[in-house]
């Protein structure tokens, strides 16, 4: 017999071949055997009931039937042509039609013999009929392909059904891979783990998910398949955090000194919610013990998580080690360090900004400065990964918004000491707890689920064009009071594809409702140089200019307390965190601070619910839950390219409950076997070794 592997070229398939091998690559990125397996259906078709044709009726999403083709007929002229079948059973007739390959089916179909058929009925010109049935012959009491309970329904494509692969063609090629391999696919998870989760053997699953036997089955086998793809993920990610735990000794801050104690008692300017108190204590206790922290903080727009980075920085400063931080953006980078300073004063410690627009000198004090140990926080861009960039002793490191970094830009900063520095992560955009244990299972998490005292919820309005000159006078009412205003539009000039309000026509509008010198308007987008974007920035932090109109540019790294009006048009377009981000802007006073979302009339299902659920809660994590709902991870995390989160069957919105009980079980695992050495876990070393795709279901011999 053969030999095959998952990673087998899909051309060795019987009946694939080189051209159906081609067009299942460039459709579906099916190369090899495990890629067809891994290739599961998207729905089921129940193949138990049958019907008469007097029982039809055209509300039925479907229907099966036994009857006989009397006689075939060809009618109408080249476009209009079409193939008529008529058919009947003991209780009545109907048609059959068809308006494609009707070549092929004049020679394939047999006059006089008895099918099953499949399909939607419909009536037209009072005639029941199924447009393009499924059919296949009918011998009683022989096995039928179609009288099976569940028919499995794959995804195809208009280029894959012109090589015979829609659905039923994939089933063929799924039985055909199960026939050869099935009896030969090998377990990968050990028994004690089978027989503790109620799991089915792999090999039954794989046959199952493909060709249910009934319901009770089919559920089974999703079960130990998700199992497994959520299984091999925790591993991987709390087999690294073991790994760094127990190859990376971190930096030992025992002291709690004169500059963290200096700041705390003298300098900061408002009272540390519990939340910010409790994530302080778990830095300290990680940066104590002499382990690597790897921690990821979690706060939403405006909770504190500066306060927190800074605090632990200057723990590191205090134990005599140098900290940094590190943003995606200049504005951003100047954001931090402009809180930072102003947090600090000019006595507790030294701090400097490092970002492409500093000067070649400055950059050279700044430099010098780090080599000898006189500056103690370095806040930045990209900036601070560059070569040139040596610290005497960097002891810790915050990365603002990490996942806009990508792994080896963060490893680049680990690299800037003999023995790596402590690493924080914060993130403004809320993650589900699900997504977070997924993608982030090897860091330690933390989340600061409080706002500072005295913020007022942001009241968030959904207006429609014809509310215009209410959002107007909304505007106008703040402003005399003494408040500022953003302006957010999705594009900078006008799309032909797109029909959005766009910021230089809107600023057109503007500036007759809003005239000079009573007004001033700040512009503000991503296409503009650095100096003049900056410097219409400050005009507006300075309270120079009453209304910031601006692209997305500002989503991140703006503080103006005073302003306490979001306006976003076309918020329709824009997504759920991005809108929340946006929000965040303002309500960093302690006034009423408002956010209109300016709409279109027509709006799909998904916006609507977008802009209901901005309008009902201010809660980041609820409206996280949602977006993961609509969008997917990949989506909200930029994954979906890296195959980070390549899940088939797992979804992380509705399968929380076996994703806790596949981690528990993966900590329990390696807490009782660390190295994966005892004999039992041999597969999941051999898995572990070998870095295979996904499932580690490879061993097929």
């Amino acid at each position: 017999m053969a030999s095959f592997s998952t990673i087998t070229p899909i051309e060795y398939l019987k009946g694939v071949g080189p051209n159906r091998a081609e067009v299942l690559k460039s459709e579906l990125g099916i190369h090899t055997f495990g890629e067809l397996l891994q290739h599961y259906p998207f729905r089921y078709i129940d193949r138990t009931q049958f019907h008469k044709i007097q029982q039809l009726q055209p509300d039925m999403p479907a229907a099966q039937v036994i009857g006989r083709l009397i006689h075939l007929e060809e009618v109408g002229e080249r476009r209009g042509k079409r193939l008529i079948g008529h058919f009947k059973d003991d209780t009545g007739a109907m048609e059959l039609v068809w308006f494609q390959s009707i070549g092929w089916l004049k020679k394939s179909l047999k006059v006089g013999a008895a099918y099953i058929i499949y399909g939607k009925p419909n009536v037209f010109n009072n005639q029941l009929s199924i447009t393009h049935p499924e059919m296949e012959l009918y011998h009683p009491g022989a096995k039928q392909a179609g009288n099976m309970s569940l028919q499995p329904v794959y995804s195809s494509t208009e280029k894959l059904k012109k090589f015979m692969l829609d659905s039923r063609g994939i089933q063929k090629l799924q039985a055909a891979l199960l026939e050869s391999i099935a009896h030969h696919l090998q377990e990968v998870l050990p028994d004690y783990v089978l027989q503790k989760h109620r799991l089915m053997p792999l090999p039954n699953a794989l046959v199952a998910i493909h060709f249910p036997r009934d319901r009770q089955a089919l559920a089974q086998a999703t079960r130990r398949l998700k199992f497994d793809e959520l299984f091999f993920i925790q591993l991987k990610l709390l087999k690294n955090k073991l790994l760094n735990t127990q190859k990376f000794r971190g930096h030992r801050f025992d002291v709690v000194g004169r500059r963290f104690n200096t700041f705390y008692s003298k300098h900061l300017p408002f009272s540390l919610t519990n939340a910010q108190k409790r994530v302080i204590k778990e830095i300290r206790k990680d940066t104590a013990s002499g382990a690597q922290l790897n921690r990821l903080v979690q706060g939403d727009v405006g909770s504190g998580k500066t306060v927190v980075a800074l605090m632990s920085m200057l723990l590191a400063v205090d134990n005599g080690f140098q900290a940094c931080l590190m943003a995606p953006t200049e504005i951003l980078a100047q954001q931090h360090y402009n809180s930072i300073k102003k947090l600090l004063g000019d006595s507790v410690a030294s701090v400097q900004l490092l970002t492409g627009s500093v000067a070649k000198k400055d950059r050279k004090t700044i430099h010098a400065q780090l080599e000898d140990g006189s500056l103690d926080i370095l806040v930045g861009t990209h900036a601070l990964i560059e070569d040139s960039v040596r610290f005497k002793n960097l002891g810790f490191v915050v990365i603002d918004e990490q996942h806009r970094f990508g792994v080896e830009q963060r490893a680049k900063l680990w690299r800037k000491n003999h023995t790596p520095p402590h690493m924080l992560v914060m993130t403004a955009t809320p993650i589900p707890r699900t997504l977070a244990m997924t993608l982030y299972g090897d860091l330690d998490l933390s989340v600061i689920d409080e706002l500072p005292a005295g913020r007022k919820p942001i009241k968030t309005l959904h207006l429609y064009e014809s509310s215009r000159l209410r959002m107007f006078g909304l505007m106008k009412d703040e402003i005399a009071k003494g408040r500022q205003v953003y302006i957010v539009y999705p594009l900078i000039k006008e799309s032909e594809k797109m029909d959005l309000l766009y910021l230089e026509a809107g600023l057109e509008t503007l500036m007759k409702e809003f005239p000079l010198p009573q007004y001033r308007i700040s512009i503000v987008h991503g296409k503009m140089p650095v100096k003049d974007k900056e410097f219409e920035m400050q005009r507006f932090i300075k309270g120079e200019t009453q209304i910031m109109v601006a692209t997305t540019v500002i989503e991140v790294g703006v503080d103006v307390p005073n302003a306490s009006v979001m306006i976003i048009e076309n918020a329709e377009r824009f997504g759920l965190s991005q809108l929340h981000q946006l929000r965040g802007r303002v309500g960093r006073g302690a006034e009423q601070s408002y956010c209109i979302l300016m709409s279109g009339q027509k709006l799909s299902k998904e916006s609507r619910l977008r802009l209901e659920t901005m309008v009902r809660t201010n809660d980041g994590f609820e409206i996280a839950e949602v977006d993961l709902q609509l969008r997917g991870p990949g989506d909200i995390t930029g994954t979906q390219q890296s195959g980070i989160l390549d899940l088939k069957l797992a979804d992380l919105t509705t399968d929380q409950a076996l994703l806790n009980e596949v981690r528990n079980s993966v900590i329990h695992i390696l807490e009782n076997d660390p190295k994966l050495t005892k004999p039992e876990n041999i597969l999941l070393r051999e898995y572990l070794t070998e870095s295979e795709p996904t499932i580690a279901w490879e061993k097929i011999s």
